[in-house]
């Protein structure tokens, strides 16, 4: 018999979470292919179960198509995880999902180191290709 989860539940709306918007500006070379590589050393957000604080290292790498991401909007989007309870890989799946739709890359990779959390260590990767 499969034991339930105390975590069971606290993330039932999580794809639903309403993040504040990204923007982009046009790349005047949509014809190259090059990459970007984004890194927020110092992103937080919120266990969902204790109320703590979780530390982690976000880097995201992108080939833009038409858009590329707006730097202070990204700030500012990657801020409102601060009090946000939520589960490490619920996190990067959202934020790939959110990055994709604000400027249709060509690819996408997003990667978060999140510090130790009972001796443990997580990293979480999603790609995605266009």
């Amino acid at each position: 018999m499969k034991k339930k989860s105390l975590y069971e539940g606290l993330q039932k709306g999580v794809r639903k979470l309403k993040t504040p918007g990204i923007e982009v500006w046009k790349n005047q070379y949509p014809d190259k292919t090059y990459s970007i590589q984004l890194e927020v050393p110092e992103f937080t957000c919120i266990c969902p179960k204790t109320g703590l604080p979780d530390f982690a290292v976000i880097t995201i790498e992108y080939s833009p198509r038409k858009y590329c991401i707006e730097l202070k909007s990204f700030k500012m989007y990657t801020i409102f995880f601060r009090n946000v309870g939520i589960f490490h890989e619920h996190l990067i799946n959202k934020m790939l999902e959110d990055f994709v739709l604000a400027c249709r890359p060509r690819r996408a990779k997003i990667k978060g180191v999140f510090n130790p959390r009972g001796g443990i260590t997580t990293t979480v990767s999603r790609e995605y290709k266009g």
